[in-house]
């Protein structure tokens, strides 16, 4: 049951640190290194706090290493953290009870549930016995998945024939049978053709408006952020830098517009430079950078000179506004490393 007023996810200070062997090169320092080994802590997330409420559907961004699948796993108990706190549905994660693990569900797109050489139906029974699902419900929540995802006639063939957007789907399907509250979805879409992904992406926002679920979602395709998301956390070196709604993250990051014009006589003028940035010209069509408050002024002049067809104004691509986060965020920590090497006395008030 759903707890009203609780939050879905509460996270306060929650670090994780891994003490990671150190191999030096070389044949002597090798054997050295047997008798007396050396280890670096490798900080992958660091003091986080976060707050997600019930049927909240959200991003969780970053580069790879910045820490998303350590969090997604300190979640679903799979890993212990070095300290702080998080609850998920009143739960401890990593305290690993039965009544949590009927609550959630996590699919990792680079992971396989379903046993390879049998049919996902055998995979299904197996997590219908899992979780004590009564037959049905049963029936009932694998039917609906298997109509909804469009697979019900692949069900009974041998998971390693399915194509990699097959099995997928199946994957999803196997996660949901015990309809968890919580759904934690690790790159879901990765390598998946342009179809496969937007029929899942479809799938998800269906699925989640129905039936309330807390979602967050990992992936590098902004596709999927974009069609499914309206808040993102960013997170980089183990770091929340960003915990907002993507309008305003697009907004505050996308200070152009893109302007697309399609010209009448099937040539492009010669000096549209003169009115911004030319990112593309493949007559009759041409695609001009402009600041963003200076969009409509544009248009105006544009059309005021020359006949036009059609003409569209687009925010930049999201994939380009989050590139943009990312390196302002390590720009700003080499600019703090640097001021900690460079500056007297730094290292010294430090240790008081």
């Amino acid at each position: 049951p759903i707890i009203d007023n609780m939050a879905a996810i509460e996270i306060k200070g929650l670090s994780k640190t891994y003490r990671v062997y150190r191999k030096k090169e070389g044949l002597l320092a090798a054997l050295r290194g047997l008798v007396r080994p050396e280890y670096e802590f490798v900080e992958a997330v660091r003091s986080i706090d976060l707050t997600i409420e019930q049927g909240e559907f959200v991003a969780f961004l970053g580069p790879n290493g910045a820490g998303k699948t350590t969090t997604l796993k300190l979640l679903s108990g799979i890993i212990t953290p070095t300290s702080g706190e998080a609850r998920v549905l009143g739960h401890v994660p990593w305290r690993r009870e039965n009544a949590y693990r009927r609550r959630f569900a996590l699919v990792m797109g680079q992971k396989n549930q379903l046993w390879w050489d049998l049919p996902a139906a055998e995979s299904f029974r197996l997590h219908q016995q899992i979780y004590s699902i009564p037959p049905e419900q049963f029936a009932r929540v694998r039917d609906e998945l298997t109509e909804m995802l469009g697979v019900r006639s692949l069900i009974n063939r041998p998971v390693r024939e399915l194509s990699l957007g097959e099995r997928m789907k199946m994957e999803l399907i196997a996660a949901l049978l015990h309809s968890p509250a919580v759904l934690f979805l690790d790159e879901p879409t990765i390598g998946l053709d342009v179809v496969a992904q937007y029929t899942i992406q479809q799938f998800l926002r269906e699925y989640q408006a129905q039936n309330g679920t807390t979602v967050i979602l990992t992936s590098h395709y902004m596709k999927d952020v974009a069609a499914l998301c309206r808040r993102v956390v960013v997170i980089f070196d183990g770091r929340i830098i960003y915990d907002g709604s993507l309008t305003n993250l697009v907004d505050h990051l996308g200070d152009y517009k893109i302007i697309t014009i399609r010209f009448s006589d099937g040539n492009v003028p010669a000096d549209l430079g003169r009115f911004g940035k030319i990112i593309l010209r493949e007559p009759p069509r041409v695609r001009l950078r402009v600041p963003r408050n200076e969009a409509t002024e544009v248009i105006r002049a544009v059309l005021a000179q020359y006949l036009a067809e059609d003409v569209s104004v687009e925010d930049p691509p999201l994939e380009e506004l989050i590139a943009a986060l990312f390196a302002s965020a390590r720009d700003s920590q080499l600019l703090q490393a640097e001021a900690k090497l460079f500056t007297p006395g730094k290292s010294a008030a430090n240790h008081v």
